[in-house]
């Protein structure tokens, strides 16, 4: 009878401790498709800047800073490693503030402002902003799930022996958060 309970114990253990493994590779693999879903708007975001560039510079030339600014910004966040989701995030949050400046080129500028290029442009670039905090706020809610596990007793004791680890949330610095500000002729508008 002792050996039947003890037997029934061990199964209980290891049942659980397959259930627990399971739910740690369901929680990374909701994860990482998170994660894959921002880096296919931030891929979209990046294919509109040069033509959000090339059409900005048409009307204002001699706002060089603010273009080859977000050309570089661009250029850097794309020379960052997949994994690493601390750097992309700092990368895309100053990237998004220098795609702001641009946008708010237009505002000095009448004949962009109403150029039928650039509107299109700032409507898909709204429509990507807008899906990029979607996708955010996914993987942010699937990275808290996985990190909640890999911290909880007793899944901790699992997610260590098969090596699964905290991930980072993608998130902005909150100075990268405020609006850009854009000077023009020494004038900040």
């Amino acid at each position: 009878m002792a050996t039947w309970i003890v037997l029934a114990i061990a199964a209980v253990v290891v049942v659980y401790g397959i259930v627990l493994f399971n739910r740690l590779v369901r929680t990374r693999q909701m994860a990482e498709e998170g994660w894959s879903g921002i880096d296919v708007q931030l891929k979209r975001r990046a294919d509109l800047i040069p033509n959000l560039v090339s059409t900005v510079k048409g009307y204002a030339a001699h706002e060089q800073q603010v273009l080859t600014q977000a050309t570089e910004l661009r250029a850097a966040a794309g020379k960052i490693p997949e994994g690493d989701v601390a750097a992309r995030s700092r990368a895309e949050g100053k990237l998004s503030a220098a795609i702001g400046k641009l946008i708010a080129l237009a505002e000095a500028y009448p004949d962009l402002k109403a150029s039928d290029n650039f509107l299109e442009l700032q409507k898909t670039l709204a429509s990507v902003e807008d899906e990029i905090q979607m996708a955010r706020r996914y993987y942010n809610g699937a990275t808290r799930n996985l990190n909640v596990l890999v911290e909880s007793f007793p899944s901790n004791i699992i997610a260590g022996l098969f090596g699964f680890g905290r991930r980072d949330f993608f998130e902005m610095e909150s100075s990268e958060r405020a609006v850009p500000g854009v000077e023009f002729g020494g004038a900040a508008r």
